[in-house]
């Protein structure tokens, strides 16, 4: 009996030896793993958790209806800084333009109404509201043509420009018939009138600069004719006048001619226009007519409808004598030689001036002071010299100075002058080309999670990194426009965005943007938090969005998975619904995507008194 039970004893004593080998074994492997030499899928499931892209909170609600939406409260969140919403006598709160500031600064120059930002300790840090009865903007193009009273309720210019057709008041609503003061019959006429001078119809002309625009009537109408119009006016008595602009769908910025240089890089613009924009051209030596060159394309246009053209006919209206407006006139045409502009037509109002190609043809009677620049995009908070920025070098006179573009829309995904001729450090055609097919990809995306992106619903839309303006040449369609920001700290492109037929500005996010609060549908932002991370804080840059972002308005933001959870943080405390997930490309990509809706609140909502102070919730 004992000899027949042996075998079966030695079979079950090698089976607790196998067994108590491969439990050794997997101890040392997943001890192995845990020491940082075999992470694979370790990583991901960190990243996954620390992203917590599939328990933040539900869907996020992209239509407009005007009703606040709670965030579900979650244990495993962290605690929101909270921010009061500011004094309603902020609600058209300009940081770097406001009347008490600027009238410290002196009025030579315009220097008062140039940007004059708040020092650190007098920042706001609470959230601007939005006035009562507060409303979303019309769809376009309805909007251009119409804008809610309580959004903008200023009547000041229903009575200055009554006789202009600017904008009138119609019970609940302002209408704009689409007149200005050199064109009251209505911008479409006059625009008739430049186009047969102006190849505006055939997509030669596809960038337009507004100088002194008013309630950028002329862009309202150029979108009509596939021209992007940049429009900009100082915030002076005529009151709101960029914020109409902005109400109607039209891109538009508070900006001045004066001491400072325009936030833009050279060769931006294919036309420039001033219809009575009150501009001295002559002063200073005709500093800021060698402003709108610096920015003029080589072969592009300029116009200018209004004082002192047509001054046979009006030196009475305008009080002044024959022969002071006839010098006037004869010393801007003087100045536009000196450019290498030629005067191309003057009939009754108007005048149009086209820049030369290259300075080969140009033939100056007098020598001109030329700018010698070291960076000629290096643009921010640079004094106006008076000098001529010297066309780019051609090698015989038919080569257009800077190289030239193709027709709109072509010349939107064409490869840029600039990066053919390797005058952006680090882009190349291939680089640019895999630029072109990421930001398809990526908008792509978004238009899947929200397929309100790229409707009317969202019409006026900042892109707060543009670099080579990726992301908006994706989304280019009649029915939005970009406003592509390039951060002063970051590699000078906006050339290239211009190139490409869209528009844009430089600026520095630590300060206030340039325009009024709730102007923008949908803002992006693509690694700006990880690239001032260092310069300034996350909290103002977040509250400098809120600002300028309209109630129920939509923000998508790329960067880092740490920095995004700072951002989320600060975001849940400032009415926003908040969502973050993964990379297009998987979990193991440490980039997430926060995607955000501003909630719809008013000055004087109940809810607003259930908000408690920034300092104080940074003290718990």
């Amino acid at each position: 009996m004992g000899s027949k039970n042996n075998p079966p004893r030695s079979r079950s004593s090698l089976s607790l030896i196998l067994v108590v080998g491969l439990c050794c074994f997997f101890y040392l492997l997943g001890a192995w793993q845990k020491s940082g030499f075999g992470k694979g899928d370790s990583i991901a499931m960190e990243i996954t958790k620390q992203a917590q892209c599939t328990d933040v909170v539900t869907d996020l609600d992209f239509k407009p209806h005007h009703n606040t939406v709670k965030i579900p409260e979650r244990l495993a969140d962290p605690k929101p800084v909270s921010f009061k919403p500011c004094d309603v006598k902020l609600k058209d709160y300009t940081p770097c333009q406001e009347q008490d500031r600027a009238m410290k600064f002196p009025r030579e120059n315009m220097i008062y109404r140039e940007r004059h930002c708040p020092p650190e300790n007098e920042k706001l840090r609470c959230l601007v509201p939005a006035p009562k009865g507060y409303m979303t903007p019309f769809p376009w193009p309805k909007s251009r043509d119409y804008v809610h009273y309580a959004n903008a309720p200023f009547k000041s210019l229903t009575v200055e420009k009554a006789g202009q057709n600017w904008v009138q008041f119609q019970g609940s609503v302002f209408k704009f018939p689409g007149g200005g003061t050199m064109f009251p019959q209505g911008a479409d006429a006059y625009i008739d009138e430049l186009a047969s001078v102006i190849p505006i119809k055939d997509g030669s002309v596809r960038t337009a600069l507004d100088t002194g625009c008013g309630v950028a009537s002329w862009g309202a109408y150029m979108l009509k004719r596939n021209v992007l119009t940049m429009s900009f006016a100082p915030r002076d008595n005529h009151e709101a006048q960029v914020q109409f602009a902005l109400e109607r769908g039209v891109p538009a910025i508070i900006a001045v001619l004066g001491s400072i240089l325009l936030p833009y890089p050279p060769r931006a613009f294919d036309m420039a226009q001033c219809s009575r924009c009150l501009i001295p051209w002559t002063a200073n030596e005709g500093t800021y007519l060698m402003e709108v060159d610096r920015v003029l394309r080589p072969g592009g246009y300029w116009v200018l409808s209004g004082p002192p053209i047509n001054w046979k006919t009006y030196y009475k209206t305008w009080n002044r004598t024959r022969a002071d407006l006839k010098a006037e006139q004869k010393r801007i045409e003087d100045i536009a030689e000196s450019l290498c502009w030629e005067k191309k037509y003057e009939k009754g109002d108007t005048a149009i001036f086209r820049k030369k190609i290259n300075d080969r043809s140009c033939d100056r009677s007098t020598p001109v002071n030329t700018c010698k620049r070291k960076d000629s995009d290096d643009v921010w908070y640079k004094e106006i010299e008076t000098c001529v920025t010297p066309f780019p070098k051609v090698s015989n006179e038919e080569e257009v100075a800077g190289g030239k573009l193709k027709k709109f829309p072509e010349r939107l995904f064409a490869l840029p002058p600039s990066v053919s001729k390797g005058l952006v450090s680090g882009v190349d055609a291939e680089t640019y080309q895999e630029d072109v097919k990421l930001w398809k990809k990526r908008v792509g995306r978004y238009k899947r999670i929200n397929s309100l992106i790229g409707s009317t619903r969202y019409r006026n839309v900042m892109d707060m990194n543009a670099g080579l303006g990726g992301f908006a040449a994706a989304l280019e369609s009649p029915k939005s426009w970009v406003m592509n920001v390039v951060p002063t700290i970051t590699k000078k492109t906006l050339s290239v965005v211009y190139e490409r037929g869209l528009i844009g500005i430089y600026h520095d996010w630590c300060e206030g943007f340039s325009t009024y609060p709730r102007t923008y549908d949908f803002i992006h932002a693509n690694g700006v938090f990880s690239m001032y991370q260092h310069s300034c804080k996350i909290e103002d840059i977040l509250l400098e969005m809120d600002r300028i972002l309209r109630p129920e308005g939509i923000v998508i933001i790329r960067d880092e998975v740490d920095v995004l959870n700072d951002v989320r943080k600060i975001a849940n405390g400032m009415r926003w619904d908040t969502k973050l997930m993964d990379h297009e490309d998987g979990p193991l990509v440490p980039e997430k995507i926060l995607y955000a809706v501003k909630q719809y609140w008013v000055a004087g909502d109940d809810a607003n008194n259930q908000s408690s102070s920034a300092d104080s919730s940074e003290e718990e």
